[in-house]
């Protein structure tokens, strides 16, 4: 849970929140997606373990399951900002310091929301994916990070919509697998400080 602090005189009631979890194997594609890029049929879907969903966030289809982290920030952007430009560079630029703390330069691709490596290189590969939507100003839906997510998840499925750029993992990029517990860490610390929030439980 996050509560951005206030002076007392501007303190409102809603309270925000921070949700983080790890899925089992699940494809979601959001409302502008195209259901093409779902390389499987029903049938292969349910051999593989995974579901698939149809879902109201911006963005096209993703994956989400073990290894990877994937937040779900529930903000009242009028206590915050009413921008959701600005809202989306902060999730980015949230990831973008996670690397910086292990040493890879994460970065924006322009026209394309998530954070990446090499971008504007034949080798550019996303390793974290963003899909929000927001409703009266309140925000749905997040982001999912690979940490040590096992990627042969994304060959099923033509990722975001983008066929001609790779995704990446902390793991593959740093050869070893990372404790999650530490990720997270970085990942709220940073959420924090570009929030001007503090988590009370």
């Amino acid at each position: 849970m996050a509560n951005r602090k206030l002076p007392q005189d501007e303190r409102q009631s809603t309270q925000n929140h921070l949700l983080l979890c790890e899925h089992p194997p699940v494809y979601t594609i959001g409302k502008s997606g195209d259901l093409k890029n779902l390389l499987l049929s029903q049938d292969e879907l349910k051999r593989l373990g995974a579901e698939f969903f149809k879902i109201n966030r911006g963005g096209d289809i993703t994956f989400h399951g073990p290894g990877q982290l994937v937040g779900y920030p529930i903000l009242d952007l009028d206590h915050f900002f009413s921008d959701i430009h600005r809202y989306l560079f902060l999730l980015e630029e949230v990831f973008i310091r996670v690397l910086h703390d292990y040493s890879l330069q994460g970065d924006r691709s322009k026209g394309e929301t998530g954070v990446w490596l090499d971008v504007g290189k034949p080798s550019a590969r996303k390793i974290c994916a963003l899909g929000i939507r927001a409703s009266r100003w309140v925000t749905m839906h997040g982001w999912a990070f690979n940490v040590n997510t096992n990627l042969d998840w994304f060959s099923k499925i033509v990722p975001c919509g983008i066929a001609d750029k790779d995704v990446t993992s902390l793991q593959k990029e740093l050869g070893h697998p990372l404790p999650m517990a530490e990720v997270q860490e970085k990942v709220l610390y940073h959420f924090q400080d570009l929030f001007a929030v503090e988590f009370t439980s």
